[in-house]
């Protein structure tokens, strides 16, 4: 439909000088982790919460102690070694950990539907469209607002949305795509929506402090914030039950959806896809089943209430060194224990639907992110301890944290077995271990009974995606859009198939991530690739070589141990052996369109794609091609360099005593270099930054030919 534009005296058609609106700050307080707050007044916990709380003890409880039972019958416990007392020990702990995801997900089986809040004015209340982004490709996050401000005008809902955009890019040509793109999306919703724009000057805790330095400088501006990383979309239908839920529960300080993944195009992204859009609803009601208001929260995708989070969300930095120690890395889950300290409700809206995020494209990429991830979670143990925190708060940093940890456990458990092998083959066991006894004493190690614990393991293991899977079945809109019955079993058959053969090398690549923190090399702050990707093979060689030779080595020494325990382990590594050629497929496009074709990791969203997604899609396709070198651009074209100026707020200025020497230098290659192409080859990419945000320079820049003409004498 064609959208009709308001009057401009409604809305500003401009952003005033520096692209951000007047302040209105808030006093944003580091919350103090020894300091036992004043208690708030607890509040009865409904019976839906205390039932699914009950099933998860339960079914955690009731299955570790059984299998840990069963694996004492294995072995005489009188007579059990060192090595079988310690795997027993991280089995019980492996074991209690799939039984805790199982439980999970059987309490979020009996959790009824979230209600769709209704009838809740917008009047009065203003909400900001925060999507911070950090050197990311500013052409889809443009297109992503546009779309989301255009079904909100539809909706007739504009007038209580602002958009603001939070640049922490470092480098120069990602910051000057960025102006260019937000003034032309400025100009396409003029008179609909405003839309701000800030770059911070100096990246301080990363995007934990993006955010605090928008809440501390703007944050009085807003009732409601929502959100959103480069890649997420949000309805308007869904941002619209977002407010009115917080409207309707005044002691509701976030409220966290549950996004699904879209726009998977590589093998290994569909493959993600599939498995969040069959296995992610019944994985995120039992969460939200059991959290009622400890509920947590995922840094996007959500909205939140700015005063409670300005009084409350304040992070501390911790004491040590990095990668524990300094600033707090994984923010989420910490500020939505912090919300709950201070007596705020903390949800998750599992049932709304209409938000999307997207998914890394490959395996590698998989593994660049979980990096950072590992490092955030695992600083969560200087946290958990943290006074006055909720015990489900802390079960939430538990989770984070066991969710790195199993991985080396695994690892363990594991190792031990193959110690426990090399025992009986090389050790002769000591049948008379007194010196007076009649009969000896048998070594006892129950085969069958370990083979039903095998498979008990395997059956809780499966549970969440067994729960998936019934559901899947039972909707109609999964099965008419993931090929049917037969498309979604066959899918299921074929993602349990490849999880197990990429299981193995997520282990190995998890198990060096958590050594690597314990050594105390900090992960940095690289950008995400977002786009489709793809993975050459000597990328997949050069990650994954380790890997393979970890399983020939493995293999050799196994089989001279044992053949028939080489058979059991082999699928563990037939998945490291393949390491090379699954991170290789895991980027193709080629392969994931024909399992597409097939019917196969098919979602409902690839069969009838959202208006808002689609709307997202033709504007990143209309919207042109930016420039590759952001400082040439400005100097040739003066308008794009006017708008420039004007949209970014000053550089801050320089302690005394202590000026900046890249501006110095950047300053003396300008006025030494006699040609735009001189002047750009010597300006270093921290000095180009300083241009960038200098007019001066970037006058003194576009007065530069492009080349000098070699002259000739005769």
């Amino acid at each position: 439909m064609d959208l009709q534009l308001n009057s401009a005296a409604e809305f500003e058609s401009s952003a005033p000088p520096g692209g951000m609106p007047p302040e209105a700050p808030l006093s944003m307080p580091a919350q103090d982790l020894h300091y036992k707050p004043w208690r708030h007044q607890r509040r009865l916990i409904s019976g839906a919460v205390l039932y699914a709380r009950f099933i998860v003890i339960a079914v955690t409880i009731g299955v570790t102690t059984y299998g840990v039972y069963q694996m004492l019958q294995v072995v005489r416990f009188a007579s059990m070694t060192f090595l079988q007392g310690t795997m027993i020990f991280f089995f019980a702990i492996s074991l209690g950990w799939i039984a805790f995801s199982a439980g999970s997900v059987l309490a979020g089986a009996s959790k009824r539907r979230d209600p769709l809040c209704a009838g809740q004015s917008l009047a009065g209340a203003l909400t900001a469209l925060v999507m911070p982004i950090y050197n990311e490709d500013p052409t889809r996050t443009a297109a992503a607002l546009q779309a989301m401000a255009e079904a909100l005008l539809r909706s007739d809902a504009h007038r209580s949305f602002e958009i603001v955009i939070l640049s922490d890019s470092t480098d120069a040509d990602a910051w000057i795509r960025e102006t260019i793109r937000v003034s032309k999306l400025r100009a396409a919703l003029a008179g609909i929506m405003p839309v701000w724009y800030r770059r911070r000057w100096l990246n301080i805790a990363r995007k934990s402090g993006n955010l605090e330095d928008f809440v501390t400088r703007w944050g009085g501006r807003y009732d409601h914030m929502v959100v959103l990383d480069a890649d997420s979309l949000i309805d308007a239908s869904t941002l619209l039950h977002l407010v009115c839920a917080m409207q309707a529960d005044p002691k509701l300080g976030i409220l966290q959806t549950a996004p699904q993944l879209i726009g998977a195009r590589t093998f290994f992204a569909r493959l993600q896809q599939f498995a969040a859009c069959v296995y992610g609803p019944v994985i995120a009601r039992g969460l939200s089943a059991w959290s009622g208001d400890s509920g947590n929260y995922w840094g996007h995708n959500a909205i939140i209430r700015v005063s409670a989070f300005a009084q409350y969300c304040g992070l501390p930095k911790l004491k040590g060194r990095k990668p524990f120690g300094g600033f707090v890395l994984s923010h989420d889950f910490v500020e939505a224990a912090l919300m709950r300290r201070g007596g705020w409700k903390v949800r998750m809206a599992t049932d709304c639907g209409g938000s999307w995020e997207e998914s890394p494209p490959t395996l590698i990429d998989i593994a660049i992110r979980d990096r950072r991830w590992a490092q955030g979670n695992l600083q969560h143990m200087k946290i958990i301890g943290g006074a006055g925190l909720r015990f489900i708060s802390r079960m939430h940093l538990g989770v984070g944290i066991m969710s790195y940890l199993s991985s080396p456990m695994w690892l363990v458990m594991i190792g031990i077995g193959f110690a426990l092998a090399i025992q009986s083959r090389f050790i002769r066991p000591e049948y008379f271990s007194h010196d007076f006894q009649l009969f000896p004493t048998w070594p006892r190690f129950d085969v069958a009974l370990m083979m039903s614990l095998f498979w008990f393991s395997m059956v809780v293991l499966l549970i969440p995606k067994t729960l998936g899977l019934i559901r899947a079945l039972l909707s109609r809109r999964l099965r008419r859009g993931a090929g049917g019955v037969i498309g979604i079993t066959a899918s299921f058959l074929l993602e349990a198939i490849l999880s197990a053969l990429y299981a193995p090398i997520l282990m190995i690549v998890q198990c060096r991530h958590v050594f690597e923190v314990f050594m105390g090399r900090d992960s940095g702050w690289k950008p995400q690739r977002r786009d489709a990707g793809h993975t050459s093979w000597r990328d997949a060689w050069r990650f994954h070589r380790r890997h393979m030779l970890l399983a020939c080595v493995t293999a050799v020494i196994v089989y001279f141990i044992s053949p028939p325990l080489l058979a059991w382990v082999s699928p563990a590594l037939l998945g490291l052996f393949l390491a090379v050629p699954l991170s290789q497929i895991s980027g193709s496009e080629g392969l994931g369109g024909f399992l597409s074709r097939l019917a196969l990791l098919r979602t409902p969203e690839e069969v009838e794609t959202p208006a808002l997604v689609a709307r997202r899609e033709e504007l990143a396709r209309a919207s042109g091609d930016l420039p590759s070198e952001g400082l040439r651009f400005l100097a040739r074209h003066r308008e794009a360099r006017l708008a420039h100026i004007s949209n970014n707020l000053p550089r801050p200025a320089d302690p005394r005593g202590q000026p900046d020497p890249h501006a110095f230098t950047a300053e003396q290659k300008l006025m030494d270099a006699r040609s735009l192409d001189e002047a750009l080859q010597w300006l270093t990419p921290i000095e180009c930054v300083e241009v960038a945000a200098d007019a001066r320079f970037l006058n003194q820049l576009s007065l530069l030919p492009d080349s000098v003409q070699p002259t000739f004498s005769i």
